[in-house]
């Protein structure tokens, strides 16, 4: 089975920032795929379902983004599975708004929910999916005010084609 952990943080507060552009695109997943996400477990919420011929469970930790770990470790461990099963999709600074990138392995780069998975997981060797929300205009702006500031109007007319990307990468890891 793969692990599809979408991050994010949990709570109406936090839907449209930039930090939770792995829950939004996770939302979009489980709409496409017919997944339901309603069970409770892992301090998580999370769904089973197919995606193509693959197994897959999405999850969306509820533990906020620098425990993201212990949400994705549980379900490694539930699941008997290793970091190697597991598919991160993330928020990334580092990619310009609307870039979608696949990466296997390497560090965190300041991201703390990588950061976390990482430490609880105790391997970086497993798939992201980055989605790029870029960098502040002003760059002597505090970054995590930055990550927790909404996506503005036309960004979010963006997402239906940017989640269509997504989907296609996942598709094509799968």
């Amino acid at each position: 089975m793969k692990i599809i952990a979408c991050l994010g943080n949990p709570g109406s507060k936090y839907r449209l920032t930039r930090h939770n552009a792995g829950f939004l695109a996770g939302e979009y997943l489980a709409s496409v795929y017919s997944i339901s996400v309603a069970k409770k477990g892992f301090s998580s919420v999370y769904g089973t379902g197919r995606v193509g011929k693959s197994e897959v469970l999405l999850l969306f930790p509820q533990t906020f983004m620098n425990l993201s770990g212990q949400s994705v470790q549980g379900a490694l461990d539930y699941y008997r599975e290793d970091a190697g099963s597991l598919i991160v999709i993330h928020d990334e600074i580092e990619l310009p708004f609307g870039d979608i990138r696949k990466k296997s392995g390497g560090g965190h780069k300041g991201h703390n929910g990588l950061r976390s998975i990482i430490q609880c997981a105790g391997s970086s060797e497993f798939i992201r999916l980055r989605f790029g929300v870029g960098r502040p205009a002003n760059e002597s702006a505090d970054i995590a005010d930055y990550v927790l500031s909404s996506f503005s109007g036309d960004e979010q007319s963006r997402f239906p084609v940017l989640f269509e990307r997504v989907k296609d990468e996942l598709e094509g890891l799968l």
